[in-house]
Order: structure tokens, then sequence, then C-alpha cells
């Protein structure tokens, strides 16, 4: 039976961590998919590591993988070790707080189950699904870093630092990746858009935004990192 490999990145989440587990738990997968849940913890500062302990010890039905950075080294890092773990023949990207909603892999799920696709980006700017109000500069941020992006690889998404990228696994496990924090997102895409035998699909998924008090990482210094992602990766790095 094909599987879902669902790799979490986790940093100080104690306090949402087990709440999007619970909303992955009760989801069913289109196409009868199986559920790979891999937790990389990167050295959390708080309680996460014992949230998720407790968790799979209260959750012996659901497939969990457990892996812990001794040493803190950024979203990216955190990727690429759960990457490399995934058996599953589809994998996605699920932060661990509940800005996205696990409810809507299958939406992700059906251009490639389908035949159509080899990756799916979910989009916060299409469609018409639920999106909180918040920061007016962060929202002309990832649109200018999206048009940048779309601009060196010829594609054209509308949401290219999005968390939700579905990729068959062998696509994105084929990739090498380098960067450590947030420079992920411009990375894998510059690096997907390179192969033209790829098909790249966006469709379109709601956005529970939190602010900074409720724990968000990203800053304006991660944008920089972004721009000059794409120019390395796109431009000077085969």
């Amino acid at each position: 039976m094909k599987k879902l490999s669902i790799i979490i990145p986790a940093f100080n989440e104690e306090k949402t961590i087990h709440i999007i587990l619970n909303k992955i738990k009760k989801i069913e997968l289109i196409g009868s998919l199986e559920k790979e849940i891999i937790i990389v913890n990167d050295c959390s500062s708080d309680d996460t590591e014992n949230s998720i302990v407790e968790y799979i010890a209260a959750n012996g039905d659901l497939n969990i993988v457990y892996f812990k950075h001794e040493k803190n080294k950024g979203k990216g890092a955190a990727l690429s070790t759960g990457i490399s773990k995934a058996t599953g023949e589809i994998l996605i990207i699920q932060d661990a707080d509940l800005e996205y909603d696990p409810e809507e892999y299958n939406i992700l799920l059906k251009p490639i189950l389908d035949g159509h696709a080899d990756v799916v980006y979910g989009s916060r700017f299409i469609g018409g699904k639920p999106h909180r109000i918040l920061f007016f500069w962060h929202t002309i941020g990832n649109k200018f870093l999206t048009k940048f992006s779309n601009m060196l690889t010829n594609l054209n998404l509308t949401d290219m630092e999005t968390c939700y990228k579905m990729f068959k696994t062998e696509v994105i496990q084929n990739i090498k990746l380098k960067e450590k924090r947030f420079g992920f997102e411009p990375e894998v895409t510059a690096k997907i858009s390179r192969n033209k035998k790829i098909r790249i699909y966006e469709v379109g998924i709601s956005y529970y935004g939190r602010t900074y008090e409720e724990g968000k990482k990203i800053s304006w210094k991660d944008g920089f990192r972004a721009l000059y992602c794409m120019i390395k990766y796109r431009i000077f790095s085969k």
C-alpha cells in the first residue's frame, strides 16, 4: 500500500505539537494512502521533546518516527533530516504550528494521484479558502519574493514561500539540499525548476497565520536570505 510521509520540523512547539498530530491522525487520505509521520526536533529549549514522547506512547496506532538534533541547526536542516528518512512514495512538509490545516492534504494529493503532477504547492493567495488577515508588509514581501523567484525560474507560482509543498519522494530525495534555515523554500524551488521533466502544480489552501507573540519565527532577515538563495541556486549553482 502506498504511503504519505509527513515531515514535521519542530522547534519550541510544546503547546501545539499534539494538536497538529491529532489533526493528522483523524484525516483519511484519498487513494487509501497510509501515513508515516517523521518528526525532527531541532534541539528545542522548551518541553517539545516530552510532548512528542508522551504523544507517541499514547498513540501506538500511529506510525510516528522521531529524530532529535543535539544542536539547533535550523528548519532547513531539520527538513533535510526528515526527507532523508522518508519511506513513503509521496512526501509533504508540515510545520508543527497551526498555520496550515492537514485536512487539506487531499487537495494537494489529487494532482499527483491523478497522474498529472510530480510536485504540488499549496498557495495561500488563490482559491476561496479562509485566510487570516495579519501583516501587510509580510504579504508584500512574500509576493515580491515569489515574483523574483518566478523571474529567475520561469515559473508562474503565486506562493513560493508556502510551507505546504508536496513531492513525489524520489523527486525531493534526488535533490541535494544545502540551506539550514529558512532558505529551503527558494532553494528547492530553484532546483526543481531546473528539471523540465518535473511537473509542478499549485492548489489553493487556507492559512491560519500566527503573530510573533503566538510563536511566529521568520523575520525580515530571512527575506534577504531568500533573495540570496534564489540568485545562488538558480544562476550560480548547478
